[in-house]
């Protein structure tokens, strides 16, 4: 065994182990419980970044866990096709070679972006390998699979023929750069400077009077078809029923009441575009309001504006339009403001809220049983809370618009007849047959353009990927999955649809969990972004650190309902604890005799009380393992895991051993090597789903000793360690717990009067009753060795004043100092730190008694600061006491 841990030369040889030897696919058996989960389909164009390390990290865990405790298991890989993403990226290649899509014409286009599927896309899935992700590659799947692409179509047709897809003219998102209508996923809404340009709109019936609005958008007034005040505004009320002039298109408009109008706002009265922004759409609806498109789909002003603003673009218009109203003395004032803007992701171009005709879900119907699924406890969230947000949108929903106006996708299964009749099926052939059946003759069809939103592909994905429509072993087997892992700002785009469309195309919740993970921060919880300069690459970090200590990281900081706070020195802590492991098992590796044979059956009749502690202990820790993971707590799940490993097994265990592994009795040194070998397989065993690498490694050299209890080709193929109920010792374990309590506050008094952890030092120990006694007696060797102390001598009164003293439950330690330290120079060292840590505590009041701090910081923060003032005022308390003793002597 190499004396020290080197990721890079393990990880690519057992990943490689688990591939050749298909340890990841599932083979349905009728003899375990099913266990399915899909992975949320990453984009073809994508790369790994830190939020898709932990999302399949945790995943990865989980399938991991649960082939080891018995499962059949299922993970399902793949990727999405990413409609926009994708174009864009191939679009850009070819215009590096002169080369425009229209050149090509969609079907040659469509070809380019398959072969550059082929030949480039996908690279994130090699990502996810070298994090060590083990989904049944031979089941990958891809959002246009022919597959995906079926079941795509027939749900499409279906939802048609229902009247749950509908074509209608609403408000989009619309780029004009890309010239589509985007989700509100794909807009970021950024704070930018702007201005408030205050307009004057004349009264019709009186040319002395106007009504001023205030507008960041002046160009968009082209299409203004009402004035809104708020029906309580009692500065309005007189004008409410009348008509204003709109300037520079001098038409008459109504001045309405609507609730909309927020009077504390501007001016109180607020220009109305139902054709270019949403909540005016939602007015001109209830006032039954012209909706006028002054926009075409480049972004410039169209048709429907005054002569000398047509062809402009927005932003020219816009310049245009004011200098025309500062002529007319039409714009009263010019406020600057700082107002969010919305940017498209892909394009950066600002997007125009649009009138257009595009395909739409009804998704309030959808929402019906999807409501219900989650209320009545068959799909649960975790944390719960996330259930309001779901609730809270899915009570809300719109309309789903699901037509993109691009090439690549899914193209909607939709044929317009010679009159603009509408044909949807699921081929051309049935709309041909359709169609002739209408018209009574063969007419030519034409195939609607668009195609079809990349989140309606993804919204069928637990069914599809396991061969919906047809009636499959996978869909028999493993539909519905268990579990779903993901993040929290795609619970709407995607976890909401498909729990509406699996439940109406299966009957069934496509899953049973689901979990939300946090965001990843960096170490002063900002949000990572290139900009910053604060982002953290996985691989780079795999690389330098190792996969098994980043997926640790990560899963130790996976506290439920908290977003995780990830630096360099947490990644450096976890590759510690890997080196730590490694240390350990070589340890025990270069103790074993040749030709000793090593039972993984523990003879119990002749184990010491700390054997029968580490035995019990993981017992505990294998239940507590259990427990959390039902409950999705992994970072809890990571906690028990290290803190037996590092402090009960090679903080204690370990160095406790050394006796009879350096003594003279043979069978006694063999007994302590299989405690050894038992608890370091199980350990291992139970750190193989968060760090596979190192855990298969160690597995595969304890293997080649001959050991029993690491027989198996592989640590995956394992069982999960269980419960046994022979190791159930709790008195031993109170016992070496109440022991381990004795050595801490030794080790405590030893820290608090400047002794030298290796200084061996002499005790006293009074205890209050014969069975604490009998128990510091049966355990004097190990908190000797623990404690670092030479001799301990057990008395029956209280210490005298020149010793110092720490009290625990039942016992009273003294640590005479006269002659061990010199008792001048240690009060000035404790009365400098006294000095500091009062000097702190004084800073920590003031921060604490500041109005302005309390009402500007986060409450975690704040919580921090307490937390900080009561520690200092421990410390200085236990200084204060320390001194006290110390000037006495």
């Amino acid at each position: 065994m190499d004396k020290s841990y080197n990721p890079t030369s393990i990880e690519d040889k057992n990943y490689n182990l688990w591939i050749d030897n298909k340890y990841y696919k599932a083979e349905p058996d009728k003899n375990k419980i099913p266990f399915s989960i899909v992975i949320p389909p990453p984009n073809i164009t994508g790369s790994l970044h830190i939020g898709h390390a932990l999302n399949n990290t945790l995943q990865d865990i989980l399938v991991r866990y649960k082939k080891m405790s018995g499962y059949d298991v299922l993970w399902v890989p793949g990727t999405d096709h990413a409609g926009i993403a994708t174009q864009i990226m191939v679009e850009k290649d070819l215009l590096k070679e002169g080369i425009s899509k229209h050149d090509l014409g969609r079907e040659e286009f469509v070809k380019k972006i398959w072969q550059w599927k082929e030949e480039s896309g996908g690279q994130i899935i090699h990502q996810l390998k070298k994090l060590g992700a083990l989904p049944d590659w031979s089941r990958e799947r891809f959002t246009m699979d022919e597959g995906l692409s079926k079941a795509v179509r027939k749900v499409f047709v279906e939802l048609y023929k229902q009247g749950l897809i509908f074509k209608d003219k609403r408000l989009v998102n619309w780029d004009p750069k890309l010239k589509t209508a985007i989700s509100d996923l794909e807009v970021e809404q950024r704070e930018q400077n702007g201005k408030y340009w205050y307009i004057k709109y004349q009264l019709a019936s009186d040319k002395n009077k106007f009504l001023v609005v205030a507008t960041t958008r002046p160009e968009t007034m082209l299409g203004d078809t009402a004035v809104a005040v708020h029906p309580e505004d009692e500065r309005y009320k007189e004008f409410v029923g009348k008509n204003v002039i709109l300037p520079l298109v001098n038409k008459e408009i109504p001045i309405i009441s609507d609730e909309y109008s927020d009077p504390e706002k501007g001016t109180g009265a607020v220009k109305i575009t139902p054709a270019h922004d949403f909540n005016d759409f939602e007015v001109g609806k209830r006032h039954n309001l012209e909706q006028i498109n002054i926009l075409d789909i480049d972004g410039k002003i169209n048709n429907n504006a005054p002569k000398k603003y047509i062809g402009l673009d927005r932003f020219e218009a816009r310049n245009n339009i004011i200098n025309d109203l500062e002529a007319l003395e039409l714009i009263v004032k010019v406020e600057d403001t700082i107002h969010s803007v919305p940017i498209g992701d892909r394009s950066g171009e600002i997007i125009e809220p649009y009138l257009t005709d595009q395909w739409y879900v009804d998704t309030k119907i959808l929402a019906k049983d999807a409501i219900k699924a989650v209320k009545s406890g068959k799909i649960k969230f975790y944390p719960k809370y996330w259930e309001n947000t779901y609730f809270e949108w899915m009570n809300n929903i719109e309309p789903w618009c699901i037509s993109r106006q691009i090439w690549w996708g899914h193209q909607i299964p939709a044929w317009y007849g010679p009159d603009g009749k509408v044909f949807v099926e699921e081929n051309e052939l049935d709309a041909k047959s359709a169609s002739k059946k209408y018209y009574k003759k063969d007419v030519e069809l034409k195939r609607d353009t668009d195609v079809l939103d990349t989140w309606f592909s993804s919204g069928l994905w637990p069914f599809s990927t396991m061969g919906w429509p047809e009636k499959t072993d996978d869909i028999n087997t493993y539909y519905p999955t268990q579990t779903l892992i993901t993040g929290f700002d795609i619970i709407f785009f995607w976890v909401a649809r498909m729990i509406m469309l699996g439940l109406k195309f299966t009957g069934k919740p496509p899953f049973s969990d689901i979990y939300i993970h946090g965001l990843i921060r960096d170490e002063n919880g900002q949000k990572m972004s290139k900009t910053k300069g604060n982002v953290i690459d996985p691989l780079d970090v795999a690389n330098e650190y190792g996969a098994d200590s980043l997926r640790f990281s990560l899963t130790a900081l996976a506290s439920q309902g908290r977003d995780i706070k990830l630096s360099f020195p947490v990644i450096e802590g976890y590759r510690n604890f890997m080196n730590k492991i490694w240390n350990a098992s070589r340890f025990v590796i270069l103790n074993l005799e040749k030709n000793t044979k090593y039972s993984n059956r523990i003879k119990t009749e002749n184990l010491q009380t700390i054997d029968k502690w580490i035995l019990n202990k993981l017992n505990k820790t294998i239940n507590s393992v259990n427990t959390h993971y039902d409950n999705y707590e992994y970072d809890k799940v990571a906690s028990s895991i290290y803190h037996f490993i590092w402090n009960e097994y090679c903080d204690w265990y370990i160095e406790l051993s050394k006796k009879e592994l350096y003594g003279d009795d043979p069978s006694k040194k063999t007994l302590k090597l299989e405690i050894l070998l038992k608890v370091l397989v199980d350990s291992l065993k139970l750190l193989h789903p968060i760090s596979p690498y190192i855990s298969e490694e160690i597995y595969q050299i304890l293997s080649k000793t001959g050991y029993k209890g690491s027989q198996k080709k592989s640590i995956l193929l394992e069982e999960a360690p269980v419960n046994i109920d022979d190791y159930e010792f709790e008195n031993e374990y109170r016992e070496i717990e109440y022991i381990k309590e004795i050595v801490v506050a030794i080790r405590n008094i030893r820290a608090n009067v400047g002794i030298h952890p290796s200084d061996k030092i002499d005790i006293e120990l009074n205890p209050e009753n014969n069975n604490i006694e009998n128990i510091i007696k049966n355990n004097l060797i190990p908190i000797q060795i623990m404690s670092s102390t030479k001799n301990i001598k057990i008395v029956k009164s209280s210490a005298n004043n020149k010793s110092i003293t720490s009290v625990i439950q039942g016992l009273e330690i003294n640590l005479p100092v006269e002659g061990v330290i010199d008792v001048g120079k240690e009060v000035v060292r404790l009365e400098k730190d006294l000095g500091k840590l009062s000097n702190d505590l004084s800073k920590t009041s003031k921060k604490l008694s500041s109005s302005n701090f309390l009402e500007k910081a986060p409450p975690e923060v704040v919580s921090k600061e307490k937390g900080k003032l009561e520690e200092f005022k421990f410390q200085i308390s236990k200084i204060q006491e320390i001194l006290n003793k110390l000037k006495n002597i």
